[in-house]
């Protein structure tokens, strides 16, 4: 959605800028951030006209598990103020984004028919590496429709290895 990618975008700049040596890295409390405010209940709530944005704010706070710098409660109260809640798990998304180019690396996903175990996900991960030539943050979702094999993303980057792959190539080179 062009227009939640576009109001993010200065947030996530924003946060981004502000903190530019690793140890002021705000990936953990924004990542929580963005799962609490994908809540539609949370939602339904801080958009109710009765509700202030102290009280969203106070709910939020309350939510939050774990320490969250002076920075991460200014920021959440910025978006709150300014009615952006529900863009906060599009501002986590480009400020990833952010975070990996300049670190020289890149989120990836890779699907699997069946479980990936830490050894063959090691090696998986140096071959991808090679192949897409940066370093990759690896995160594994179950698919079984692959029926075996993988299919990776990396941005719009798609390596498509899995049978279900080979087998619509087959039926279309056969159908031609």
């Amino acid at each position: 959605m062009a227009e939640l990618a576009t109001l993010a975008r200065p947030y996530a700049e924003a946060l981004f800028k502000s903190g530019q040596d690793p140890a002021s890295d705000a990936s953990a409390w924004l990542e929580q951030f963005a799962a609490i405010a994908g809540d539609i209940q949370l939602l339904q709530f801080a958009d109710n006209p009765k509700v202030t944005a102290a009280q969203v704010f106070d709910l939020v706070r309350s939510v939050v598990e774990g320490e969250v710098p002076d920075v991460g409660w200014n920021f959440l109260r910025v978006v709150i103020d300014n009615g952006r809640l529900a863009v906060l798990p599009e501002i986590a998304s480009q400020y990833r984004v952010l975070r990996n180019a300049s670190g020289g690396s890149a989120d990836a996903v890779v699907y699997s028919a069946f479980p990936i175990d830490g050894a063959e996900l090691v090696d998986l991960g140096a071959t991808l590496e090679k192949r897409f030539g940066r370093r990759l943050n690896l995160k594994v979702e179950l698919e079984p429709g692959l029926i075996g094999g993988v299919r990776v993303a990396v941005g719009d980057e798609v390596l498509d290895t899995s049978v279900k792959a080979r087998l619509q190539q087959m039926r279309a080179a056969l159908t031609a």
